[in-house]
């Protein structure tokens, strides 16, 4: 019996495409030489057994919302600077997708969160690999925002915002706010308050299924919610609840690659830069 094809999509960061260009065409040609078909920026990811996404974790986070919750495995091909997700190096395609086509890799599992309005899924993508964020939108007056945990009673935050994050997005801006590093298969979440007013309020880490239902005061009378980046207006009054969603995103690892690997080399962990004497 024929092996049968493998099939990729490729997605790339359009605002770096002289960058991009030379590694997608490495790419096409090796996926060629290989017999496998391959589709870039194609309008469906749907019959797609990879995604290979090529740019930074920005890029990722889009292409894993353009996957939805089809689970498709994502290869990130680093482009960018940090890349916690897109850990591929552009000196490493070649031997990563050879390993792909031997089954020489794993395959993690990252939660997702979604945010509701209401009762209502809000009418941007409503799920974030990430982040979900409740932030201020003038420049003066801090927001208060109520939070329940299943419904039992939290703590009323006085802060410029809220940061509820997954394990993935632990290192982004729930770090940048002193909240902790979430190891990804710790199946938890954690809320993280922005320029909080009282000194005595601290991040917290919670069970991933456990819901989070807020409701927000603002003077302005109306607030942000940052999905993953994407903003959208809320006015005061409305309730936010944020839970699990039922999928993960599913990203291809590296079996010579470890997560404390990773924080060694991106946060620099150990590194010591005092001048020697």
């Amino acid at each position: 019996m024929a092996e049968r094809k493998l099939k990729f999509a490729i997605f790339g960061n359009q605002y770096n495409e002289q960058e991009v260009i030379p590694y997608l065409e490495r790419i096409l040609q090796y996926l060629h030489e290989r017999g496998a078909e391959a589709n870039v920026e194609p309008d469906d990811f749907g019959n797609a057994d990879f995604v290979i996404s090529m740019g930074g974790d920005g890029t990722l986070l889009r292409a894993a919302s353009r996957i939805g919750d089809r689970e498709i495995p994502i290869i990130g091909i680093n482009m960018g600077r940090l890349g916690f997700l897109a850990d591929v190096l552009p000196q490493e395609i070649e031997p990563t997708l050879e390993k792909v086509f031997a089954g020489d890799y794993d395959v993690e599992d990252h939660t997702v969160i979604e945010c509701e309005a209401d009762g209502q899924q809000i009418d941007t993508v409503p799920f974030a690999l990430n982040d979900i964020a409740i932030l201020k939108r003038d420049t003066a007056a801090m927001i208060s925002i109520r939070t329940y945990i299943d419904g039992d009673f939290l703590v009323t935050y006085q802060a410029d915002g809220l940061v509820i994050s997954t394990p993935t997005g632990s290192t982004a801006y729930n770090l940048s706010n002193g909240g902790p590093i979430i190891v990804p298969t710790s199946n938890s979440l954690c809320i993280t308050p922005v320029a909080p007013h009282s000194l005595n309020i601290r991040p917290i880490v919670i069970n991933d299924n456990m819901v989070i239902t807020l409701n927000v005061e603002s003077r302005s009378h109306n607030f942000l919610v940052a999905i993953d980046g994407r903003s959208v207006k809320m006015a005061e009054g409305t309730q936010l609840t944020i839970r699990k969603a039922p999928y993960v995103v599913k990203m291809v690892k590296q079996r010579n690659r470890r997560y404390f690997s990773t924080l060694h080399e991106k946060l620099m962990w150990g590194a010591d830069y005092r001048p020697l004497k």
